[in-house]
């Protein structure tokens, strides 16, 4: 009997990754949010799925008696239903790891945008409305030495702070559901991380910031109660998932607390709607979900993912697998 398995690629992938599928597999490429028929149409056959960006769910999934694994081009899960694949024992990869440099790099870059106002600032050249000295109307705030309160403290929060405590003098605070053990996992990061409380963390950090995973217990969690708690003046980021946080209080936020700006590379619904008052909001930067959006991080994302998939069909254990029994 032969080795080949049908395999379904839902988004596009490099050259050089779709080749090593077909090279050992029988591959149908079909971009999903392009046409949902053609990959509704391919899935009864399909042993083996990678893609990511489309929500898998268990209707979905009912099309496809024969999947054995699906390996996702992302770290994040939302997508997928996992109760269902763990009933069905349906191998989940993704892809943790080596993306984390490049998402810190944008979530404090995005930090520091948000903070001395370089999205404005560069408009207002680029209009031809630069006609004197700026005054101090268009100041912004300093950056280096001030605190900086982490929401979710993985191995990205763990490089954002690394980029804040040991690049800008800035004191961490994290608050995550357990302290995390510095001297094994962040050894650079030792007496300068420390696990909070949230409502401490909040009253004291100047720029909080985001990286929640989105599941029941952090859907919404950043709320007006969060916002109201946090620090006069204070800076809010989020690059982690962005249905973690209430936007309507968010603007409430923006225009009737103290909340003095935000910078967002998520958002609760994506594309951004046009209708978004997040879209033109004086306060707001937002960027279009582009944390990992390097060249050379996505294609180590799709590298992973494809070694994860052939692992999986060949029957060894890939390289990095989600623990669907612990969602």
């Amino acid at each position: 009997m032969s080795a080949r398995k049908r395999v379904v690629v839902f988004r596009v992938l490099p050259d050089d990754q779709l080749a090593r599928l077909t090279a050992v597999h029988d591959v149908v490429v079909v971009d999903a949010k392009k046409d949902v028929a053609a990959f509704h149409a391919a899935l009864p056959e399909a042993e083996g799925l990678i893609g990511s960006s489309f929500p898998v769910d268990a209707a979905l999934l009912a099309r496809a008696p024969k999947l054995k694994v699906i390996s996702s081009v992302s770290v994040g899960v939302d997508n997928y239903a996992l109760a269902e694949l763990h009933r069905r024992g349906i191998l989940l990869c993704h892809t943790p790891g080596v993306l984390d440099e490049t998402v810190a790099d944008t979530v404090f870059a995005l930090l520091m945008a948000t903070s001395r106002r370089v999205v404005e600032l560069s408009t207002l050249v680029r209009e031809g409305r630069w006609t004197k000295n700026i005054d101090e109307e268009l100041f912004g705030f300093d950056v280096h030495g001030k605190t900086l309160g982490l929401l979710g403290f993985g191995r990205i929060g763990q490089a954002i702070a690394r980029r804040a405590a040991l690049g800008f003098g800035m004191p961490v605070l994290y608050h995550a559901r357990r302290a995390v053990d510095l001297a094994a996992q962040a050894p650079a990061l030792q007496g300068k991380a420390h696990h909070t409380p949230l409502d401490d963390l909040l009253a004291r950090s100047d720029f909080v910031v985001a990286m929640l995973p989105l599941s029941e217990a952090t859907r919404g969690m950043v709320d007006a109660r969060c916002f109201g708690k946090m620090k006069p003046g204070a800076v809010f980021i989020n690059g982690g998932r962005g249905a973690t946080v209430d936007e309507a209080a968010l603007l409430a936020a923006l225009d009737h607390g103290t909340l003095r700006a935000a910078g967002l590379d998520v958002f609760a619904t994506e594309p951004l709607p046009a209708d978004s008052p997040l879209r033109t909001h004086p306060r707001v930067t937002p960027l279009p979900h582009i944390g990992s959006a390097t060249h050379e991080t996505r294609h180590a994302m799709a590298e992973l993912a494809t070694t994860n998939l052939l692992q999986a069909l060949a029957g060894e254990r890939p390289a990095a697998v989600y623990d669907t029994a612990a969602a």
